[in-house]
């Protein structure tokens, strides 16, 4: 099946079909264009629209430029600034003075006035926007049947649902708007949970099972979120009754039943995207004709080893803590209390030139399809050379970033060079099945039913041990596109949790969450995750604590309970909903 394709007249659709006559604000979109009422309420038309809120789904408006004007990478959709920086997963990367507006996210000192936030305030609501336009106009379209009306509603709702979900996440207290709003300027004083709950609900009663095009959305991808968002929300009686029903009878847009790949990097990789294991991804594509790599993930287009093949520009470094958490026992199982303890050996401050041994302790293999390290195959461009391929490592550390890169045998095809830095067309993963799983066994064993969660946790781990899905040596070094021999990169030792390992809820949730840094590392998870289970302030420290010892840029970092679970207002929205003496928009408490 095709891919839904993002066409750049859709923007200009979305953004010039309703002209509100309402105050200033990110919410109120200017009449870029207009269109007859003819071709908007026709069947092709309100598609067009449709198309348009999916476009947003990238956070960018133009090559390389985000909407509201930032970089690309202030929105990209992956949350690798918002999500796994600030989460402990990656250093910023590069050099201290580079980009220094993440250095404030990543430290926990950042303020109203980042730009960065603004930028993606922004995004979600022209998300949000293009949705409303697709829900405004669909019911005066004729032609359709109810089915298919009920379908193109199914799916604003459930792009609505997620730019909503985005700015919870983030934001924690944001306004809301529908397609019924006619004063844009809206307070952020009412809990948006229940209007994304509604959203998703009747996405998942609404859509079909399967669609023409497998990037679109069906009612499967719905009930996931719908049950993650319940998740979120600590109700987790709802959210076990959703994701037993996602797990059970789910299937992908293209009716294929959900599971995990044979091999994990299969999930990072443009060639083997859209899977079993797809439930909502963010199509992207390569070499589209356009000639610039806005629809090729240039929100991640700084995320490339430094002075390397792929030319820029060394940001999204992995942590040392991250790498350690990947460390297991003589059984095969993390170190779950003391992952730091048991450190994975790095070349931080070894030149590339002097020698170093490869750590041949026990690891879990999804270190090596995350975390580029010193001597280890870095997919098909040879054995990562260290610090020849880091640009600072006194402020970012040892290592390079994996799951965005694509591989040297698709450079022509599947990578995109039509820029200053690269692109590729790996799909953005923003739930896939493996991230379903661990979800609902956190819902199970906070609900202390059934084996809390063990099975679905085991079935994760399974999948990492396969021996298939190791990373090998190659044939030739030299020649490092010639093959891979049958001897592990590293000494690999996993396996599954015993029978009855989880004997109550907190050994459970421990287990659970671990599984979680380690399955979904450097996706965008981590940082909401802990603040949703409470544990940032003891991650953070552990991670600040061991990293800054070596790594400066969060050495005397500190993370504020009470205050850094979300991130400050932006001072500009503030602003602009401002009447001369109040705002609509309260800031959120210590900003």
């Amino acid at each position: 099946m095709k891919n839904i394709q993002r066409l750049a007249v859709c923007v200009l659709i979305t953004a010039g079909i309703v002209q509100n006559s309402c105050k200033k604000s990110s919410l109120d979109q200017p009449a870029l264009g207009a269109l007859s009422t003819a071709q908007i309420t026709s069947a092709a038309g309100v598609d067009g629209l449709l198309i348009g809120a999916y476009s947003a789904l990238d956070g960018q408006s133009g090559t390389n430029v985000a909407f509201g004007g930032g970089s690309a990478w202030e929105t990209s959709p992956d949350n690798w600034i918002y999500g796994s920086v600030a989460g402990g997963d990656a250093h910023k990367g590069s050099s201290g003075i580079d980009q220094p507006a993440i250095n404030s996210i990543a430290t926990f000192t950042v303020d109203a006035s980042n730009g960065f936030l603004n930028s993606k305030w922004i995004a979600d609501y022209e998300g949000i926007t293009r949705a409303n336009n697709v829900l405004k106009t669909v019911g005066a379209v004729t032609g359709i049947t109810d089915a298919d009306k009920a379908n193109i509603i199914g799916q604003a709702r459930f792009l609505r649902g997620h730019y909503y979900f985005d700015l919870k996440k983030m934001f924690a207290n944001v306004p809301y708007i529908d397609e019924t709003t006619t004063n844009f300027v809206q307070p952020n004083t009412t809990d948006i949970w229940p209007k994304i709950v509604d959203d998703f609900k009747y996405a998942y009663a609404n859509l079909p099972g399967t669609q023409t095009q497998v990037g679109r959305v069906n009612k499967w991808a719905a009930g996931a979120y719908l049950a993650k968002t319940y998740l979120y929300q600590k109700d987790y009686a709802d959210a076990d009754k959703t994701f037993t029903e996602v797990i059970t009878g789910g299937t992908n847009s293209a009716g294929v039943a959900y599971g995990l790949t044979d091999n994990y990097f299969d999930n990072f990789n443009a060639a083997t995207k859209n899977n079993k294991e797809t439930v909502f991804a963010i199509q992207q594509a390569a070499n589209d004709g356009t000639n610039t790599i806005s629809e090729a993930n240039n929100g991640d287009m700084l995320n490339y080893p430094y002075n390397s093949p792929f030319g820029c520009c060394g940001f999204f470094q992995p942590t040392e803590d991250l790498a350690n958490s990947f460390r297991t026992d003589a059984s095969g199982l993390p170190y779950l209390d003391d992952y730091n303890s048991h450190p994975v050996a790095n070349d931080q401050g070894i030149a590339s030139s002097a020698a170093f041994t490869l750590d041949a302790g026990n690891l879990d293999p999804r270190l090596d399809w995350t975390v580029g390290r010193r001597g280890i195959p870095y997919l098909d461009w040879g054995n990562h050379p260290g610090q020849n391929w880091i640009r600072e490592q006194s402020s970012a550390g040892p290592y390079s970033p994996k799951k965005n890169v694509y591989y040297q045998a698709s450079k022509g095809t599947l990578a995109d060079a039509h820029s200053w830095a690269p692109g590729n067309a790996n799909q953005v993963n923003i739930i896939r099945f493996a991230d379903v799983l661990l979800m609902a066994a956190e819902a199970k064993a906070q609900l202390g039913t059934g084996d809390l969660g063990l099975a679905y946790v085991n079935m994760v781990r399974a999948r990492a041990a396969k021996p298939a899905g190791f990373v090998y040596t190659y044939k030739d070094p030299a020649n490092p596109m010639g093959g891979y021999t049958t001897t592990p990169a590293a000494n690999y030792v996993i396996s599954t949790y015993p029978s009855g390992y989880f004997t109550g809820k907190d050994v459970a949730l421990k287990a659970i969450y671990f599984e979680r840094k380690l399955e979904l590392a450097m996706e965008g998870h981590r940082f909401f995750d802990i603040v949703r289970w409470g544990t940032a302030q003891q991650s953070l420290a552990t991670y600040f604590g061991y990293d800054g010892k070596t790594i400066s840029d969060v050495a005397g970092a500190h993370f504020t309970t009470g205050k850094n679970e979300v991130y400050p207002i932006p001072q500009a929205q503030i602003d602009l909903e401002s009447t001369g003496k109040s705002s609509a928009l309260k800031q959120n408490t210590g900003y």
